[in-house]
């Protein structure tokens, strides 16, 4: 497996050979599903709440008399049935954590390297490092190696905030450095562009 190195302009300076034993491993189609239904489960905060009807403020009277009004018979005006009342069986708080084992979520993520590599969808930059933020300096990167309305995931080897500041605002471009790298972003790129010496630094870490 080899990957094509680029300089921050988009020019292509030549080929890298990616280490067979950390990417050549067949990727796992249910492993890949429980670490994305893990990520995406434990985004959500399970703060939802919606009031019954025993919580609404208001008075308990009775709104009208039980019987000779021709009426349904009602309690207090808080019934889900009335405009204000409660909601009946509405949402209420709850824990969406799912706990993955380490080395099941390692090896998924080693996984999803691995099919991007053997696509040959992992690109290398020589350089994340710029003096000023420039977001025309990435997209040029961007039209230059034919990425444009691609979904396309940088990956530094450490938080670089004017590279941040430069690519953020740029529909389909995420930028999450080495330390923060995960499943679901790496299946949800189709190209990976990782700075020179990402790849070593996360083999010693997944592996």
């Amino acid at each position: 497996m080899r990957a094509p190195v680029f300089n921050l302009t988009g020019e292509k300076t030549g080929e890298r050979d990616l280490p067979e034993d950390f990417l050549g491993i067949k990727p796992n189609g249910h492993l890949l599903w429980e670490a994305v239904r893990s990520y995406l489960y434990n985004q959500r905060q399970g703060t939802h709440h919606a009031k019954s009807r025993g919580e609404v403020i208001g008075s308990r009277r009775k709104i009208w008399p039980q019987k000779h009004m021709g009426r349904a018979r009602h309690g207090d005006r808080y019934a889900p049935i009335f405009v204000g009342g409660g909601k009946a069986h509405g949402p209420k708080p709850k824990e969406y954590n799912i706990r993955m084992p380490k080395k099941a979520r390692r090896l998924a993520l080693r996984m999803a390297l691995a099919d991007r590599a053997q696509n040959r969808r992992i690109y290398i930059l020589e350089n994340t490092e710029m003096e000023t933020p420039k977001t025309s300096k990435i997209f040029n990167f961007l039209k230059a190696t034919d990425l444009v309305g691609k979904n396309v995931l940088f990956v530094p080897k450490g938080y670089n905030r004017n590279f941040y500041l430069s690519a953020r605002n740029i529909p389909d471009v995420e930028v999450l450095h080495a330390d923060q790298l995960n499943t679901y972003h790496v299946l949800w790129a189709d190209y990976v562009v990782v700075e020179d010496g990402v790849i070593e630094k996360l083999r010693g870490r997944l592996l």
